[in-house]
C-alpha cells in the first residue's frame, strides 16, 4: 500500500517541536492545530484522547481509571460510518461485499498505525514510561487516532469531523492500490480450503507481555493439522500473519 507523505502537517509539527522558549501547553496546542487544521476549542478532550491505558489516570469515581479507551470506542464509530459514506458515494455502482471489504482494508490497524506517526501523533501520546522500547507496530498509534477522531468529533461536530477525515486522514490512502491488493491473507486461505474441499481454523496459541502490550500468536491448522504461524498485537493481526505464512508456503508447494 502506498502512503502520500503529508508536507503541511508532519514537517511543522516537528519545527514546532523543536522551538525553544514555548511552554509544552502551548506546544500541545499548536500541534493539534496543525493536526486538525483549527485551533482546538476544549483541550482537555485531545490530552485525553493521547493519554494511553498505560499512563490512566484516577478519577473521583472509585475504580474507574480515565484513558483514551472511550474516545477510541466514539472515534471508531464515526470513522467507520464516514468512511463508509465516502465510499458509498465514490462506488455508486459497487455492491455491498465490495464497499465492506474496502472499509476494512481502510481502518487497517496496522494502517491507522502509520498514518497516526506520519501526522505525529507519536510526538503527542502520553503512556507509561518505563516502555519506550515499545515497537512501532503497536496498536497503540492507531488507537489514538481513533481517539483523535472522537475527540475533534466532541469538539467540532460532525460536520467538521467528516471534512477532517475525508481531507486530513482519506488523502493517505491509494485507493486504486488499495483495491488492486488483496491483503486479506485470511480470507485467501479459507477461499482456497474451500476450493480444495480442506478444513482449515484459526488458533490463538500464546498470549505474551502485559495487559497494555500484548502479542498474540495464532496458528493456522488444515485438516486438523498445525500449518503455519505467526504474531501480533491483536488477535485479527496475528491470524493474518499466520494466514500471510500460510499463503506463502502454498505458492512454495505450487
Amino acid at each position: 500500500m502506498e502512503f502520500v507523505l503529508p508536507t503541511t502537517v508532519f514537517n511543522p509539527i516537528i519545527d514546532f517541536f523543536k522551538a525553544g522558549r514555548v511552554s509544552p501547553e502551548k506546544k500541545f496546542k499548536k500541534a493539534v492545530e496543525l493536526i486538525i487544521g483549527e485551533k482546538p476549542t476544549n483541550i482537555g478532550l485531545y490530552q485525553l484522547a493521547f493519554r494511553h491505558t498505560s499512563a490512566s489516570k484516577e478519577t473521583v469515581v472509585k475504580g474507574f481509571k480515565e484513558s483514551n479507551e472511550r474516545l477510541e470506542f466514539l472515534g471508531d464509530s464515526v470513522l467507520g460510518m464516514v468512511i463508509a459514506e465516502y465510499l458509498f458515494k465514490k462506488f455508486p455502482y459497487k455492491d455491498e461485499g465490495f464497499l465492506t471489504e474496502i472499509r476494512s482494508r481502510i481502518v487497517n490497524r496496522e494502517t491507522l498505525n502509520q498514518i497516526a506517526r506520519k501526522i505525529g501523533l507519536d510526538r503527542l501520546i502520553e503512556y507509561d514510561g518505563t516502555r519506550r522500547g515499545m515497537p512501532a507496530n503497536s496498536s497503540m498509534y492507531g488507537d489514538a487516532l481513533e481517539a483523535l477522531v472522537g475527540a475533534v468529533y466532541l469538539d467540532k461536530g460532525f460536520r467538521f469531523t467528516r471534512k477532517f477525515i475525508t481531507k486530513e486522514l482519506l488523502t493517505h490512502y491509494d485507493l486504486d492500490a488499495l483495491i488492486q491488493n488483496n491483503a486479506n491473507y485470511k480470507s485467501r486461505i479459507i477461499e482456497w480450503a474451500q476450493r480444495e474441499g480442506k478444513e482449515v481454523k484459526f488458533e490463538i496459541l500464546e498470549e505474551k507481555g502485559s495487559r497494555h502490550f500484548r502479542e498474540f500468536i495464532s496458528q493456522v491448522v488444515v485438516d486438523g493439522e498445525p500449518f503455519a504461524k505467526g504474531s501480533g498485537y491483536s488477535k485479527k493481526k496475528a491470524e493474518q500473519s499466520a494466514a500471510e505464512k500460510a499463503f506463502a508456503l502454498l505458492e512454495l508447494k505450487n
